[in-house]
């Protein structure tokens, strides 16, 4: 049986991300902090969708495949968080290296997340589809949605950071099948 090393495979496909989002930033700055919690939410939706539709088909008639959106989806994932934490601006207000620092930490919570998770649930997303983890962010999306329009108040439910961390993590998960020997 195979040793699998979670904590190393979640840090190359979390580089990967990190490495667009920073050459994102070199080309636009950040000029995402525009952007409010909900637009972020609705991003998020447009990249899943996109997934189910190119696994459900499987024809795309743009040039781009399944892999960058759960890349995209962890990098939006990661800007929600940090709007949700400093709030939307009316222009880019922070630099490149601080965006990279917030964007640092977050992924460290969501990294730290993922450990607790994955020891609790004994690796069970190693024996899942990768179809199961765009399904599972979809979900995530619409208790977001609903819990935006409720104003954030909940009954029982985590809040909506929680939901943009455990849609980071699947898109990793995702993104560690895709690029390795599970795919």
């Amino acid at each position: 049986m195979e040793k699998h090393d979670t904590n190393s495979e979640y840090s190359s496909a979390l580089g990967l991300c990190r490495q667009i989002f920073a050459a994102k930033l070199e080309d636009y700055g950040a000029s995402w902090r525009i952007m409010r919690p909900q637009a972020i939410t609705d991003q998020l939706f447009i990249k899943a969708k996109r997934i189910r539709t190119l696994q459900t088909t499987g024809n795309a008639k743009v040039d781009e495949g399944i892999l960058p959106e759960f890349m995209g989806i962890v990098n939006y994932g990661i800007v929600g968080v940090i709007q949700l934490r400093h709030g939307y601006a009316d222009s880019k207000d922070m630099t490149p290296a601080q965006a990279l620092e917030f964007y640092d930490s977050v992924a460290a919570e969501a990294r730290d997340l993922m450990l607790a998770k994955n020891h609790d649930y004994g690796e069970a997303w190693r024996s899942m589809r990768v179809l199961s983890f765009d399904d599972l962010i979809l979900t995530k999306i619409e208790r977001t949605k609903e819990i935006e329009d409720h104003k954030g108040v909940t009954k029982v439910s985590e809040g909506i950071d929680a939901n943009y961390f455990d849609m980071v993590n699947y898109a990793i998960f995702a993104i560690i099948k895709l690029s390795g020997d599970e795919a």
